[in-house]
């Protein structure tokens, strides 16, 4: 019987140990942050992974600490008007889903994702003390109203501010497409038992992130309102710093997965062999396109076999008879394998599912904006208790509290009864159910705005900027089904797009999965702005005035529940033609 000196021998050359799961080692690669072989029952899986769900919860209590009752700060403090608060932080947010392209590209090409989380998360750390201290120290905090009078704030107290803000938009840039895959990472895909575990360390995952946002809408969020922002800031920096040393405390868990190369050349090299052979045809047997023999050309990937899809890339994979006699195999600018060509095929065909995201999240971005604004102008007393407008979003993360579990523990054991899969029900149907309840949430949100004016017009307050005394607890409907639509297309997008994407390049799609929150913020202010504009013409209020009673939020919502039901057709398409990926 090989010694363990023997086995590990044989797995730093190349030889995966496995047999039916029993393997001493993980069979996919994985080392430990020395670059050794790990051994599987020391490292990874769930006692990995609680260390980077208690991180994640932290760092996302900090996160929604600054960013749920953002809106409300632009405009008691910086004095915004509610179009111009809402931009803002539509803006704002949509940065935070675009930087993660930076952190994904550094993850996958140079530092792997443990350290880029960690590097990452001191950068978020600083923005959150920058902010802090731009509500703390007298010279940086914006000046009072006096009255009616609102001074707008000084140049550098506003550029302290958003120095800050955007400081925290390039931190999490750096944790947000690395973390999820991170704790992916942590369960081995040659073994079955911890295969299947994967698929429910993503439903956690997200348990997580509501537990945070839980504690910072309600916890966070009534400081700020009842305390002050210096404060509720400072705590939220705190929650950063936790979030930071609980992560680092596992480290000696993890398991890691090198840095295989830069995705983004890899692409390039392939459109640019693809053109140089725009001329030459594809063979009909594919085993003539070039591909390496033994282990992918990628370091540490798997091979991936040819599709008969988007044949003009498979030209990267043409050899020459030139480069057969010259022996050139070995420039990636002059022949790409099949693997490389079908990591961009993957790319391409996983587009039109990322593109519903956008309108998706457009949606769903009005949450805390649109929402909390409607909720400033409904009655927020029950008794001598006043609820803060921004709290109720709660609701919207109590949902996914309460139907996680459920769904783990309950709905996935049936549901793989009846469709004999692992995971109960496929990413897709996943996220086709959750777009379906935000078509549904919005029409909820019309059906209650609607109800407000008709109650203000009623009680004659068309003309006052006053609360009409309808309850806001009647908005927990809407609040409800978006959060069914988060527990369902959250969790079924960041599984399908680590299930999907080649292995090399899921830091990357982990990224365009966020690009889709990035582009449906930006998509959010854009209609914002285009509605602004076309029904203030003539000098008419328009639908959003600062007077949400002489507005119609009501067909604001009901453009979103039309824009959201036609993306749901859109996506009903592509998924039923979409081709899951194969791998060898």
């Amino acid at each position: 019987m090989a010694t363990l000196e023997d086995q590990r021998s044989l797995l730093e050359n190349g030889l995966l140990l496995q047999n039916g799961g029993s393997a001493l080692y993980a069979g996919d690669g994985s080392v430990d942050i020395n670059g050794k072989p790990v051994l599987k029952q020391n490292t990874g899986n769930w006692k990995a992974c609680f260390f980077i769900l208690g991180a994640e919860c932290c760092e996302r209590l900090a996160f929604y600490g600054i960013s749920s009752n953002l809106v409300t700060y632009f405009k008691n403090k910086l004095h915004q008007g509610n179009a111009s608060a809402a931009q803002t932080v539509s803006i704002w947010q949509g940065t935070c889903y675009l930087t993660p392209l930076i952190g994904a590209g550094v993850a996958d090409a140079y530092w792997g994702r443990y350290w880029t989380i960690a590097a990452f998360s001191v950068i978020h750390f600083i923005g959150m003390c920058a902010l802090t201290l731009s509500t703390v120290i007298p010279a940086l905090r914006p000046a009072e109203c006096v009255g009616s009078e609102c001074p707008s704030p000084t140049i550098e107290q506003s550029a302290v501010f958003l120095f800050g803000l955007y400081l925290v938009a390039l931190g999490t840039g750096g944790i947000k497409p690395c973390v999820s895959p991170f704790g992916g990472d942590q369960f081995d895909d040659s073994d079955p038992k911890e295969r299947v575990m994967k698929g429910s360390f993503f439903n956690w995952f997200y348990f997580s992130i509501c537990i945070g946002i839980v504690m910072a809408t309600t916890f966070l969020v009534w400081i700020q309102d009842n305390l002050g922002w210096g404060l509720g800031f400072g705590i939220a920096a705190l929650f950063m710093g936790t979030a930071i040393a609980v992560f680092l405390f596992g480290t000696p868990l993890y398991r890691f997965q090198k840095p295989r190369g830069s995705p983004f050349r890899r692409m390039c090299q392939v459109l640019v062999v693809s053109c140089r052979k725009w001329n030459l045809e594809v063979p009909k047997d594919s085993s003539l396109l070039y591909e390496t023999q033994d282990s992918s050309a990628i370091e540490g990937s798997y091979k991936l076999e040819h599709t008969d899809t988007l044949t003009f890339l498979d030209k990267a994979a043409i050899v020459f008879d030139a480069e057969i006699s010259g022996g050139d195999f070995f420039n990636p600018w002059r022949l790409c394998t099949v693997t490389q060509v079908e990591e961009l095929k993957t790319l391409i065909h996983m587009f039109p599912i990322w593109a519903t995201g956008i309108v998706l999240y457009a949606v769903s971005a009005q949450v805390s904006t649109l929402f909390l604004e409607q909720g400033m102008m409904m009655d927020t007393t029950i008794g001598s208790f006043t609820i803060p407008p921004a709290s109720l979003s709660t609701f919207d993360v109590i949902t996914g509290l309460f139907l996680v579990p459920i769904y783990d523990r309950v709905i996935v054991p049936i549901a793989r009864k009846f469709t004999g899969k692992e995971k109960g029900f496929s990413e897709l149907q996943r996220i086709g159910v959750g777009l379906f309840t935000a078509v549904l949430s919005m029409v909820a949100a019309a059906v209650v705005e609607t109800n407000r004016l008709q109650l203000a017009r009623e009680l004659d307050l068309v003309g006052k900027k006053v609360a009409v005394p309808l309850s806001i607890l009647w908005q927990i409907p809407q609040y409800f089904l978006i959060g069914t639509s988060s527990v369902f297309t959250y969790a079924g997008q960041v599984e399908f797009f680590y299930e999907e994407s080649p292995d090399a390049v899921r830091s990357l799609c982990s990224a365009l999965f966020l690009l889709s929150f990035s582009l449906g913020y930006y998509l959010c202010s854009f209609i914002l702005t285009i509605v602004t504009y076309f029904t203030t013409k003539g000098g008419k209020v328009g639908w959003i005035p600062d007077n949400l009673n002489e507005g119609h939020l009501d067909y604001l919502f009901w453009l979103s529940a039309g824009l959201g039901f036609l993306n749901l057709l859109f996506f009903v398409v592509f998924a039923m033609k979409f081709k899951q990926k194969k791998a060898s």
